[in-house]
């Protein structure tokens, strides 16, 4: 009961206005920097007092200033009790303690506003039957022990009891736990090969993406990317990836940070057709976003220690076909 509460609580939400902002309404600037906002549910705050600038009140007309200082408070509607539901998923391997995951990429992996079913934790209460009672189902996110975007494709590990739960994170944690994607970007990194460090945090321009910031720095917090070029298909590269931290879309935003970001990421500029030094390039590009239609990451490799007998466990999912049609239309076009 005392998770479901914490869930129902008041969202507060502090920004700065940034001082090249230029002037906007604020119910607009608000739709666009919070997360899963939309424009009623911000004029209902603001008609309802919950949205000061600098320490007052304002109504939904008032323009935003550079280095304003915006307080927010959104109500929770309750969240809906989470229900098994029999969705088909691609488990690679169990045991009494766990199970690896191959997720789809158009799969969510836990409820959250817009997405309150058909979800892998779903999936996982109706694959454990009563099994899950080990776990705690008051809880949007029973035995997943971490997290990928929805359209990030691969593996992933669910626990089947909170004890399991609890001494997989503390792997995670104590970052005890090899990650490794694969994904197909734009361009070739220079280096090749290399560690990419950065903090990253929320953008001052649009609270709903992440950017990177000086490592060490204020502002964020600390990022780590190794990276290596598996393939250099010229104008693309298959490029394989380990996390060293876990931040939020930490390898979409480290790979935008060098220049090559994800192809077909709609957040990180993935999506923008670019020229390429060959005849009908722009048809060859649209074609290819049209083979992947989500960012081009997996999650290729995971090696962590089973919770019980602590025998190292490392699994392997190959590409999944959209990435690896998008691959090979690549190589055929470019003849590499």
């Amino acid at each position: 009961m005392q998770n479901q509460l914490l869930k129902n609580e008041p969202k507060k939400i502090t920004l700065e206005v940034a001082q090249t902002q230029k002037p906007m309404r604020i119910d607009v600037y608000l739709t666009q920097q919070v997360e899963n906002a939309t424009r009623n549910k911000v004029q209902e705050a603001i008609s309802e007092h919950r949205v000061l600038v600098n320490g007052k009140p304002v109504k939904a007309n008032y323009k935003i200033k550079s280095l304003d200082t915006i307080q927010v408070t959104f109500l929770r509607p309750p969240a809906p009790e989470l229900a098994p539901e029999n969705i088909p998923v691609d488990i690679i391997y169990e045991d009494d303690d766990l199970m690896v995951i191959n997720k789809a990429p158009d799969m969510v992996v836990h409820p959250a506003f817009g997405n309150w079913t058909g979800t892998l934790a779903n999936a996982i209460l109706h694959h454990l039957g009563t099994e899950a009672d080990t776990l705690d189902t008051t809880d949007l996110r029973p035995g997943i022990v971490h997290r990928l975007d929805k359209n990030t494709s691969g593996l992933i590990i669910a626990a089947k009891s909170s004890t399991a739960l609890q001494k997989l994170a503390r792997q995670f944690a104590n970052r005890q736990v090899e990650k490794k994607y694969q994904a197909i970007v734009w361009g070739v990194p220079d280096p090749q090969e290399g560690i990419i460090k950065t903090n990253i945090g929320r953008s001052i321009r649009n609270r709903k993406v992440m950017t990177c910031y000086d490592y060490g720095g204020k502002d964020g917090k600390p990022a780590v990317t190794e990276y290596r070029v598996e393939k250099n298909l010229q104008y693309f590269s298959l490029v394989e990836l380990i996390l060293h931290t876990g931040r939020t879309h930490q390898i979409r935003v480290h790979l935008k940070h060098i220049g090559t970001p994800i192809l077909a990421d709609e957040i990180y500029g993935g999506t923008t057709i670019r020229k390429l030094p060959f005849s009908k390039s722009e048809s060859f590009v649209k074609n290819l976003l049209e083979l992947i239609p989500r960012q081009a990451l997996h999650a290729e490799n995971l090696t962590f220690f089973q919770p019980t007998t602590h025998e190292k466990l490392s699994f392997i999912a190959p590409l999944p076909p959209d990435m690896q049609d998008a691959l090979d239309k690549i190589e055929k076009v470019l003849r590499v």
